[in-house]
């Protein structure tokens, strides 16, 4: 298994990045190699700085670095010796089995559709996040950020996207589908989310629910959280207020404590031929150690196999 990580992505890169894949060196039970990308020189000072004589970690030279501010398509042409284009290179090359990043969120999900492409039958790929269930394990939700705005046939895809997910990621056999909305009855909703409750209800592959709303977030009543990336990028940064502020006033809560962003790690990007996944700007060791065992868990499962089997059908 090898697992290629920009060293220079974050708000606390490259140290948070080293450190974090020293620690899921330590932790992840197979064999695994993950490759830094990056600056060799700030990269092998920080593996001398923490003595890793080891041969898991290794490096791979990368002489520029795409800004969290910069136009991601316009970054990506103009700087192909980034750790992004690199690793997303890599990727495409099969020469490592996953690529991830806490750097700039547009350029990881451009990056995703011009190398490794998306999967042939998905309209659009899916930015997913995980969210923790009062009754224990996690559901998924998608989209939280990839598209703002999206059409039924894309929702209704993200239905059969991110029950794929929960089977082979969480697995959540038969996981119950359901539609992020304003009301549970059939005839609420936007002029967009009215015929996505058709089209998810027709379908006949997936366990379609029906509508669920805010306060079902956290129950148990789907597996699936089916959402535009505006509706879904706002629960999730909501959420991970809770933890914040619960964090601010000394409040600890082993459930709220599953809020913390670290506890997962990333966002995978769902439906791309590979695996990748997007960390959090402010990502910690803990989370970058957390996001390579997304990555290892999404390569060793196959994840995009079964896309490929599913949408060729």
């Amino acid at each position: 298994m090898k697992i290629a990580l920009d060293a220079m992505g974050g708000d606390f890169a490259p140290d948070a990045v080293v450190e974090g894949a020293l620690l899921a060196a330590e932790t992840l039970t197979n064999e695994i190699e993950i490759f830094l990308i990056g600056d060799e020189v700030k990269i092998n000072s920080l593996l001398k700085k923490h003595g890793y004589t080891g041969s898991r970690v290794k490096v791979v030279h990368a002489s520029q670095v795409i800004g969290m501010g910069e136009h991601p398509t316009k970054a990506l042409t103009q700087k192909q010796d980034s750790s992004i284009a690199v690793g997303y290179g890599m990727l495409a090359s099969k020469k490592v089995d996953a690529f991830c990043s806490a750097g700039n969120t547009g350029a990881m999900l451009v990056g995703a559709v011009f190398s490794v492409k998306q999967v042939e039958g998905i309209l659009r790929p899916a930015l997913a996040s995980f969210v923790p269930k009062l009754a224990g394990g996690y559901g998924v939700m998608l989209d939280v950020g990839a598209i703002a705005d999206c059409k039924p046939e894309i929702l209704e895809q993200f239905g059969e996207i991110g029950s794929i997910c929960a089977q082979y990621l969480l697995d959540i056999e038969n996981p119950r589908v359901g539609l992020m909305n304003l009301g549970e009855e059939e005839g609420k909703g936007t002029m967009v989310t009215q015929p996505t409750y058709k089209l998810l209800k027709e379908n006949k592959s997936i366990n379609f629910i029906g509508n669920i709303e805010g306060r079902d977030l956290f129950n148990d009543k789907a597996d699936v959280i089916v959402c535009d990336g505006f509706t879904g990028n706002v629960l999730l940064k909501m959420a991970e207020s809770i933890y914040d502020i619960l964090l601010e006033k000394k409040i600890s809560d082993p459930f709220f404590d599953r809020f913390n962003y670290e506890a997962v790690g990333g966002s995978p990007i769902l439906g791309v031929n590979g695996n990748a996944v997007i960390g959090h700007g402010v990502s910690s060791p803990t989370a970058i150690c957390n996001m390579l065992h997304l990555a290892n868990k999404m390569a060793e499962s196959h994840i995009s196999d079964k896309f490929r089997k599913y949408f060729s059908a």
